[in-house]
């Protein structure tokens, strides 16, 4: 796996069928979020977007109010093209965040967006990899 250090936050895509998840790696904050919304921007535009979207949060350090508006909008962005959203490994420190500001069950909620049907989660090893530049082109979005 090879990611680049682009500051706060590093990304790392993994492809599996109809299955996309990104990696996030470092804090997820003001000067980092609208890195994660462009990258979950393109995955959507995508010609064949896909049916489930993984946001990997194992190594994830810290989330402020900018990282979790960023996390709501994602699910905005998701539910409107149907695709279901799944936020996996979270830490216990997102949880609690979460949990607080009683955005956990939005965010997690099973029934919530995505297609008909299911999917299993793949494995990286059968999949493709590579890393997402975790600059923002664009202004910040996530105020």
């Amino acid at each position: 796996m090879t990611m680049l250090p682009t500051g706060r936050l590093r990304l790392t895509r993994v492809d599996a069928d109809a299955t996309v998840r990104i990696e996030l790696h470092g804090d997820l904050d003001h000067e980092s979020a609208g890195a994660l919304l462009d990258a979950v921007d393109g995955v959507l535009a995508e010609a064949v977007g896909p049916r489930e979207l993984h946001l990997g949060c194992a190594d994830l350090a810290a989330v402020d109010s900018s990282g979790l508006s960023t996390l709501l909008m994602i699910r905005r962005l998701t539910d409107a093209a149907d695709v279901r959203l799944r936020l996996g490994e979270r830490p216990v420190r997102l949880d609690r965040m979460l949990r607080v500001t009683g955005t956990l069950d939005h965010l997690t909620a099973p029934e919530a967006g995505g297609r008909s049907g299911s999917s299993s989660e793949q494995s990286p090893s059968a999949a493709s990899e590579e890393s997402i530049p975790a600059h923002s082109s664009s202004p910040d979005t996530s105020s």
